[in-house]
């Protein structure tokens, strides 16, 4: 062995033990693995039932594939979280959250308990099955490059005022989407509202401690981009972390009340999503 192959065996031995060395080190902004860790586990959830629980950091995203019947937690644990959401049918992702229809089937354009999230296909992806915020937006969408590089002038995902649209693409590309299949997203914990003279107006977020509780009536691709909302007001980037946790759970049955006292084009529409996933033994 000559002297240039004990220097490289040692300086890969040296980063070896340095990498093992901060093996033990963590992250405020990261999954916990496995999901039971978490140290901020939702009220009444067993850990063993966890799937899912991670802090996203502000300008952060995060994505992951959810089985039928699973249970989707957000939390805004400073006031300033807006988790920008994007869902798919994870077994056909051309099928994908339509944000129009998630308006337009159940008659009613603010988001919140019971409402439903539709794809374009006509059936439920998921619904909101619980809400202690009540300030959610289906009007705007997320932030592109060219909006935030006005705002703020930077908009790289990796830079200090990340555009939604570059992390949701960031998360689809793992999930071997593209720019064409992004549509239009949601956000839950800053609102908006329209004026009497049709304006949108944002009214910010509701504190501190809220949360959004979603179930997964189709298996689902979730995308998360944790980042400032388009009309945010404030010059500066603000976004706080957001929370995730999912568990085990069933959907939406024929003899649950949601279902039941569903409108008729609701009901059409959980009708095709039972029919969907029975006829796939889901």
């Amino acid at each position: 062995m000559t002297t240039r192959d004990l220097h490289l065996t040692d300086s890969v031995r040296s980063a070896r033990d340095d990498a093992r060395a901060q093996s033990g080190q963590g992250s405020a902004w990261m999954p916990y693995l496995p999901a039971s860790s978490s140290p901020y586990r939702p009220p009444g959830v067993e850990p063993a039932a966890l799937v899912w629980a991670e802090t996203v950091a502000p300008g952060g995203y995060t994505h992951k594939v959810l089985a039928r019947g699973s249970r989707l937690r957000f939390d805004d644990p400073t006031g300033d979280a807006c988790a920008h959401l994007l869902l798919f049918n994870a077994l056909e992702p051309v099928e994908r959250l339509n944000v129009a229809d998630t308006l337009k089937i159940p008659w009613q354009a603010y988001l919140g308990e019971n409402h439903p999230l539709l794809s374009g296909d006509g059936r439920v992806l998921a619904v909101v099955s619980g809400d202690s915020s009540g300030r959610h937006d289906a009007f705007c969408g997320t932030t592109t490059d060219a909006w935030n590089e006005r705002k703020y002038g930077d908009a790289r995902p990796e830079g200090p005022s990340p555009s939604g649209r570059s992390l949701f693409l960031k998360a689809a590309a793992k999930h071997g989407l593209g720019r064409r299949d992004l549509p239009p997203s949601l956000s839950f914990f800053q609102g908006v509202r329209v004026e009497a003279d049709g304006a949108l107006a944002w009214r910010g977020g509701a504190g501190p401690g809220t949360h959004v509780e979603l179930v997964a009536e189709m298996p689902l691709l979730v995308l998360v981009a944790n980042v400032a909302h388009p009309l945010d007001p404030r010059p500066d980037y603000v976004v706080g972390p957001l929370r995730v946790h999912a568990w085990r759970g069933a959907p939406t049955g024929p003899d649950g009340p949601r279902f039941t006292a569903a409108a008729p084009e609701l009901r059409r529409a959980y009708l095709n999503t039972v029919d969907y996933c029975e006829a796939r033994g889901l």
